[in-house]
């Protein structure tokens, strides 16, 4: 079970930390990652961690992004930076059992999801 936290509503140039608990025994194996949602789009990658701190991000996030980890608390982070308009978006984190893959089909479990609103 996964379960997303930490969005809100901040101002364009801005930062938030989005977190996502996961609960089981073998997280730590785990593909974590993040997509994304706005409204009246297809959910969209952003950014995965590998069990070993391996990284992929799109390219729309990267240098603002950064994904982490912490399996001692079984929980994937979220750092966003330089947040745009363009950001604003439900966030799911999802876990997959290998890869860093971008693709919604290949992670088996998804968080409920936490809006992230970023006014400009």
């Amino acid at each position: 079970q996964l379960q997303a936290s930490g969005g809100g509503l901040v101002q364009a140039g801005g930062s938030l930390r989005l977190s996502c608990a996961a609960s089981g025994r073998t997280f730590s194996s785990y593909t974590m990652a993040w997509f994304r949602q706005a409204p009246g789009k297809e959910r969209e990658f952003v950014a995965a961690i590998s069990w070993s701190g391996n990284t992929n991000y799109a390219d729309s996030v990267k240098e603002r992004f950064t994904i982490s980890r912490d399996n001692a608390k079984n929980t994937v982070y979220l750092q966003m930076n330089s947040l745009k308009p363009e950001d604003t978006a439900i966030y799911y984190c999802a876990s997959s059992s290998s890869g860093l893959g971008s693709r919604v089909v290949e992670y088996a479990y998804w968080g409920q999801g936490t809006l992230v609103t970023v006014s400009s």
